[in-house]
C-alpha cells in the first residue's frame, strides 16, 4: 500500500466547500457554525447533519487517514457540536462504510483497499451512464440550468492552477449535482455511496496522477450534454469518465 502524508485539517467554519458550496451545495446542509438546516430547525438532528457532512469531507478527502481511530471528543471540540451529534454521525457513516466500529476498541475510519478498485469500477460503470442518461432525459428546467452554470464554472477554472485535493472537491460537486437532476433518490444514495469509495481512492494517489486538471475538466462535455438533453451522450461521456478513473488509477499502482 503505498504511503500519503496526512494533510491539516482546519476546524470546520463559516464555509466548508465540500459541505455548502453556493450555489452547488452538495448536501442541502446549512454553513457549518450555523446551527440549523436548509429548513431552519435547530437542535441535536441539525448538529448531527452539519457534524455528517464535516467529518465525511475529512473522510474522503483522507484528512482523517484510513485506519485511524475516530476521537469523539475531540470532533465535538473541533466542530463545535456535543457528543451525541458526532456519534449519531458516525453510526450514518458507518452505513456509508466510511468508518468501522468494533466493540471494546472503538470507531476507526475505514482502510483504503486498492483491491476494491475493480468492483467499484464494475458498479459505477453501470450506473454513472444510466443517472446521466436520466438526468438528460428527465432533469427539469432548473436543474438543467444548474448543469449548465456549474459547467461554466469549472470551463473558467484554471484548473491546472488550482489545488487537487479542491479539483477533487470539484469533482464531488458535479457528480452530486447529476445524481440529483436524474430524480431518482435510491439511484442517488446508491452513486453517492460508491463515488465517495472512488473518490478515497482516488486522493489515495493525488500526488502521483499526472492528469487530474484533465478528469475535472472533461466534466464540462459531460454536463452540457446532459443539459440538452443528449441523453446518448451524455451516457457514453459518463461511462468514459469512470473507465479513465480506471485507467488513470491502474497506470500508477
Amino acid at each position: 500500500m503505498p504511503s500519503f502524508g496526512r494533510r491539516q485539517v482546519s476546524p470546520a467554519g463559516p464555509w466548508d466547500p465540500l459541505v455548502t458550496a453556493p450555489p452547488l451545495d452538495l448536501d442541502h446542509a446549512a454553513p457549518a457554525g450555523t446551527g440549523t438546516t436548509g429548513t431552519g430547525t435547530t437542535g441535536t438532528g441539525s448538529q448531527a447533519d452539519r457534524a455528517y457532512a464535516a467529518i465525511k469531507d475529512r473522510l474522503i478527502m483522507l484528512d482523517i487517514h484510513p485506519g485511524d481511530p475516530i476521537d469523539d471528543d475531540a470532533l465535538a471540540r473541533d466542530l463545535g457540536v456535543g457528543r451525541t451529534p458526532v456519534r449519531e454521525a458516525l453510526k450514518r457513516l458507518e452505513g456509508d462504510r466510511l468508518v468501522v466500529a468494533y466493540p471494546r476498541r472503538g470507531t476507526f475510519a475505514t482502510r483504503v483497499d486498492i483491491s476494491d478498485l475493480a468492483d467499484i469500477s464494475e458498479i459505477r460503470a453501470q450506473l454513472e451512464p444510466l443517472a446521466a442518461r436520466r438526468a438528460a432525459e428527465r432533469a427539469a428546467r432548473p436543474a438543467r440550468a444548474e448543469l449548465t452554470e456549474l459547467a461554466a464554472r469549472i470551463e473558467r477554472l484554471k484548473v491546472s492552477e488550482v489545488d487537487r485535493t479542491e479539483l477533487m472537491r470539484w469533482d464531488l460537486r458535479v457528480h452530486r449535482a447529476i445524481y440529483r437532476a436524474a430524480g431518482n433518490s435510491h439511484l442517488e444514495d446508491v452513486l453517492i455511496r460508491y463515488d465517495n469509495l472512488a473518490t478515497r481512492i482516488f486522493c489515495l494517489f493525488l500526488e502521483r496522477l499526472p492528469t487530474v486538471d484533465e478528469h475535472v475538466a472533461e466534466h464540462v462535455d459531460l454536463l452540457r450534454a446532459i443539459a440538452a438533453g443528449d441523453a446518448g451522450r451524455a451516457g457514453d461521456l459518463a461511462r468514459e469518465h469512470v473507465l479513465g478513473f480506471d485507467r488513470v488509477i491502474r497506470a500508477v499502482i
